[in-house]
């Protein structure tokens, strides 16, 4: 379930794939591309189970006007 006044971001200048966040993902709406946290922003569920584990801090939820 998408909720559209939010948006999942990651911050591929501070990503450097260390998984952390993926193994945390209720719904696998995060996967490992060229070792880069990517989302599918449909399957997420803005739960906020994996920011806290991202070690550079590369990970957020934002709100986006609808």
């Amino acid at each position: 379930m998408t909720t559209s006044n939010q948006l999942f971001v990651v911050d591929h200048d501070a990503c450097f794939g260390c998984g952390a966040c993926i193994a945390l993902c209720p719904t696998n709406a995060l996967s490992l591309i060229d070792l880069l946290a990517e989302v599918e922003q449909e399957a997420c569920t803005y739960c906020n189970h994996c920011i806290p584990s991202c070690p550079v801090f590369a990970l957020e939820i934002i709100e986006v006007d609808a």
